[in-house]
């Protein structure tokens, strides 16, 4: 709950004032080692000049947790600011309930105007948003499907760069809306399979992948296995 005391403090106490706007964005399993500001050792290779400077402008979590690491219940949690077993979405074979109170819909009811657009993971439709268009399930890299308050829509296109757009047009409507927004644009990359786009294609065809240093260490069993012969 800290998280929404946080985000909501500036449009609640601080009503007529400005409001920010808000932008949250989700890249699905991009770990800190592939990411110049937490120090990953795979910055020389490649590097993300974009992400470190929002780094180095704003605030760096270095000792934070989830309260569930599997993908929908993570984005459960996120979305409704409760525990697991609060929310409803214990794993990903569940549906999440929609009709539950969400930040979105706390956003939107103060005059935001919002949006998500990529993975959703939740399954249903969302609730909250004023724009929305996901994908079915993981989603595809290549010409995916989006799920849109209209029905299934085949995108043409490499799915990182519809959404992106997606997100781009929508900052300019609420642009000319006047209103501030928030926007969720979360990005199925880079989530397996690893398929890029394709003028990434042979982008490190030339260049030799460092290997982590834990790449070769022996698997270590958490308990020992019984001895043969002794019952267990």
């Amino acid at each position: 709950m800290k998280l929404f005391l946080l985000l909501l403090f500036p449009f609640t106490a601080l009503a007529e004032k400005k409001r920010p706007n808000i932008v949250f964005f989700f890249t699905d399993d991009h770990a800190p080692h592939a990411i110049g500001a937490y120090n990953g050792w795979l910055k020389s290779v490649n590097p993300t000049p974009e992400i470190d400077k929002l780094a180095d402008d704003g605030m760096l979590f270095e000792n934070s947790f989830c309260t569930n690491s599997i993908c929908g219940p993570s984005r459960a949690v996120i979305m409704s600011g409760k525990h697991s077993h609060k929310n409803g979405f214990m794993n990903n074979g569940n549906s999440f309930d929609w009709n539950q109170q969400i930040f979105p819909k706390i956003l939107r009811a103060a005059g935001y105007h919002t949006a998500l657009y990529g993975k959703s993971h939740l399954k249903g439709k969302p609730q909250g948003f004023d724009s929305w268009a996901v994908l079915p399930g993981q989603g595809d890299y290549y010409n995916p499907a989006m799920i849109t308050p209209k029905g299934r829509k085949i995108m043409n296109g490499y799915c990182t760069d519809i959404v992106t757009d997606m997100a781009i047009d929508f900052i300019k409507e609420s642009k000319e809306l006047g209103k501030p927004f928030m926007l969720m644009c979360q990005h199925k990359a880079p989530h397996r399979t690893w398929m890029p786009a394709l003028r990434h294609l042979h982008l490190y065809d030339d260049i030799t992948i460092p290997e982590p240093k834990t790449a070769l260490r022996p698997i270590r069993r958490a308990h020992p296995s019984p001895a043969p012969g002794n019952g267990n």
